[in-house]
């Protein structure tokens, strides 16, 4: 069911948005598989809509990962003078590694934990989009879990226990902070992970 809004959302900014990111990822496919990520970013930008995000939060939906991505830090002042400096701030809230082109990401534990320590003092959009992010990837990795079992881990930098802790304490974090509804649904996501893994490898992360 549809029907006309008298002022729309979403303007042509959103579409533009939508070509740049499919651009910029066009060559980048889902870990486990040979999806175009496009979807997941199209999915991430679905969640905050349907949570009643403004079309800035939406167009930071689909360019979080073009940063961390795509082209490192000197992709900032082409995101702000497209798609203006709120959107810049999103993305750069967004993105666990910031590099100069050509240079190394620090090492992943390093990485995911400092971004735990910064996500709860940036903006409500920064966290919003980061939650539908998280529970947009924990569906993916529990579809591939009853695909493959937890050979699927095997694929991420975290590996299995460092996933199941990284997962955990954004947990923490996402809890009061976030709409409920979603805060619960993540959670759901994350016990089912941790249901399908070895428990013990969760701990002792």
């Amino acid at each position: 069911m549809s029907h006309r809004l008298p002022n729309p959302l979403l303007s042509e900014r959103f579409d533009r948005a939508l070509i740049y990111a499919s651009d910029k990822h066009r060559e980048q496919a889902r870990k486990t598989s040979n999806v175009p990520y496009i979807a997941h970013l199209l999915a991430v930008a679905s969640i905050v809509l349907e949570a009643g995000a403004d079309e800035d939060t939406a167009i930071g939906a689909l360019l979080h990962d073009v940063v961390e991505d795509q082209g490192g830090a000197q992709l900032f002042p082409e995101i702000e003078a497209h798609f203006g400096i709120k959107v810049r701030e999103i993305v750069a809230a967004l993105s666990d590694s910031v590099t100069e082109q050509g240079e190394r990401k620090a090492e992943w534990r390093a990485r995911k934990q400092a971004y735990l320590v910064t996500l709860p003092q940036h903006s409500p959009e920064a966290r919003l989009i980061s939650l539908a992010d998280k529970l947009h990837n924990a569906r993916s990795i529990i579809r591939d879990l009853k695909r493959q079992g937890v050979k699927t881990f095997d694929q991420f930098e975290g590996k299995q226990a460092g996933t199941l802790w990284y997962y955990s304490q954004l947990r923490e974090i996402f809890r009061n902070k976030t709409p409920q509804y979603l805060f619960e649904e993540f959670c759901e996501a994350v016990d089912e992970m941790i249901a399908r893994a070895p428990v013990d490898e969760a701990r002792h992360a």
